[in-house]
């Protein structure tokens, strides 16, 4: 798992538990990066994340530091409007862990036409370029259905579509963070370089690795 999703992950944990109660200050970001087992760099990221989300506030100068509180978020989705499906919506992660990644198996064990080929080059470059939130998810989630229709399954399609749509629910509700976008970009170019080349095995265990990584992410930062 990568280091960033993973301390977003834990640390929002940690939150959410009351290990840092309401009000109280985040330990120095030197000890802090230690208990984690993080860089002070990942450390940083991650808490840009945690303030995105309006788990903690940070102020600069002496004295200041990290608090645990709720502020204002950028507009989005609330996450509290998730919290009455938060069994389903986890539930959906564990299915996408096994959907996904399969799909990713079976499209690279096809012999690609030339269509199918042009579909995920031009689904990656979607991707790739998109520099709106919604036109970024828009773009992720169709090149993730991009990647079940070259299987030509028309199980494996309704399964892709309906774990993006759980996708979608959660992933607008929590900010977009640029950290974690670069990640995912570049294992959407390595699962499509993977199907193309016809190695299952490998495009199989990074869309297992973009999987755990994305379902980190939105296990720390929803309620």
């Amino acid at each position: 798992m990568a280091a960033f999703e993973d301390c977003v992950e834990r640390l929002a944990t940690a939150v959410r538990l009351g290990v840092y109660p309401h009000g109280s200050m985040l330990p120095p970001e030197r000890e802090l990066a230690t208990r984690l087992g993080v860089s002070r760099a990942t450390l940083r990221e991650a808490i840009a994340g945690l303030r995105a989300a309006g788990m903690v506030a940070t102020t600069r100068g002496r004295g200041g530091g990290t608090v645990v509180e709720q502020v204002p978020a950028a507009p989005r989705d609330d996450p509290a409007a998730l919290a009455g499906r938060r069994t389903e919506l986890l539930d959906s992660l564990v299915f996408r862990r096994i959907v996904e990644p399969g799909a990713c198996f079976v499209a690279a064990r096809r012999t690609l036409s030339q269509d199918h080929r042009h579909l995920l080059a031009d689904a990656l470059d979607r991707v790739a370029t998109a520099t709106q939130p919604g036109e970024h998810r828009q773009a992720d989630s169709r090149l993730h259905l991009a990647i079940a229709t070259v299987t030509e399954s028309d199980l494996i399609v309704e399964s892709v579509t309906t774990v993006q749509k759980y996708l979608h629910d959660m992933l607008t509700a929590i900010p977009m963070m640029s950290v974690n976008i670069e990640h995912s970009d570049s294992q959407h170019a390595a699962i499509v370089a993977a199907i193309v080349a016809g190695d299952a095995e490998q495009a199989r265990r990074v869309m297992e690795r973009h999987c755990d990584d994305t379902a980190a992410l939105l296990r720390g930062l929803l309620t």
